[in-house]
């Protein structure tokens, strides 16, 4: 493959896995905290559709990732509600929430724009467009880091730039913090936390906001940045790969970032090849082709993750001992 090539198919995994790098790491801040989440793919997908309905509303790009976000946390307090309140199962707590995700969008979009559950084009302001750097232009020449610069790392879309500057934050959170410090114990035992006057319910409650806050900005992303509007059931199981990422991780936002990546490449490298006969083996059936990051996916994670280590106390309700 020529470098030209590679540019592009780089370019395109950044893009593809902006949302996945989001993702993953809402599902991290839920399950550190001790609240699994499955319900990551639902508040993505009625994040992109209240976003798209925003933004079509206001004209606004900005004011649509708010709409979005707004209905992601109410998703993500609903979670945090039948799990942590309630101490319900916190799988069937997710899976409910997708289901009802799914069914929510299309109902809606179809009531409100009679087109099947889609949302009207996005175009000028309600839509996010692409940050150049400085120097990007004047770069473009340079031999190698020129493409690089000018093609990867400036003219992207600034919620790019957002999902990956949250990857050291999230560290910088995480480990070098009392907040985070508190938030992987809680996960680890709650108990102990209880037992230093530290609530955990509302430890839990900040971690799940915390994971309707970056899954709103993943789906708003879809549908206000990669798209210019809302498709029908367009998260397209994403927020499962990005729980597949976080396995994959073993629940660390840095591998969280190079696992997305990975999916992202293998997802801009199947695009690449649609339609291109290849050597010994010909034309690909272009159904093959899509599901090829997916079997790759699988593939490498059943291959190199070797046993997880999730947080002892993940999706075990906390009762206080009296």
């Amino acid at each position: 493959m020529e470098f030209g090539a590679l540019v592009d198919v780089a370019d395109s995994a950044i893009r593809l896995s902006t949302p996945l790098v989001l993702a993953a790491l809402a599902g991290l801040y839920s399950e550190r905290a001790g609240v699994f989440d499955i319900g990551l793919e639902g508040k993505m997908l009625v994040s992109a559709f209240f976003a798209a309905v925003g933004a079509a509303a206001f004209g606004s790009a900005p004011l649509g990732l708010l709409c979005g976000v707004a209905a992601a946390l109410v998703l993500a307090l609903v979670h945090g509600l039948a799990s942590i309140t309630y101490r319900g199962n916190q799988i069937v707590s997710g899976v409910a929430l997708n289901f009802v995700a799914s069914g929510l969008t299309v109902i809606l979009g179809q009531n409100w724009y009679g087109e099947g559950g889609r949302t009207p084009n996005l175009a000028g302001p309600a839509r996010f467009g692409d940050v150049t750097l400085p120097g990007a232009e004047a770069l473009r020449d340079v031999p190698v880091v020129g493409r690089i610069y000018s093609d990867i790392l400036s003219g992207q879309n600034v919620l790019v730039y957002v999902a990956f500057l949250a990857v050291p934050l999230t560290w910088w959170v995480l480990y070098r913090t009392r907040f985070g410090l508190r938030l992987r114990a809680v996960g680890e035992n709650p108990a102990a936390v209880d037992t230093a006057g530290i609530s955990v319910t509302w430890l839990r409650y900040r971690a799940v906001l915390i994971c309707g806050l970056l899954t709103g900005i993943a789906g708003a992303y879809l549908s206000t940045a990669q798209a210019a509007s809302f498709n029908r059931e367009m998260t397209a199981g994403q927020g499962y790969i990005a729980l597949a990422a976080l396995i994959f991780a073993n629940w660390r936002p840095v591998p969280v970032m190079f696992a997305c990546l990975l999916f992202g490449f293998l997802n801009a490298f199947s695009i690449r090849i649609q339609g291109v006969p290849l050597p010994l083996v010909g034309q690909i059936p272009v159904q093959a082709v899509q599901a090829l990051p997916y079997i790759l996916t699988v593939i490498l994670l059943a291959g190199f993750v070797g046993k997880p280590s999730p947080p002892k106390a993940g999706g075990v309700p906390y009762v206080k001992e009296r």
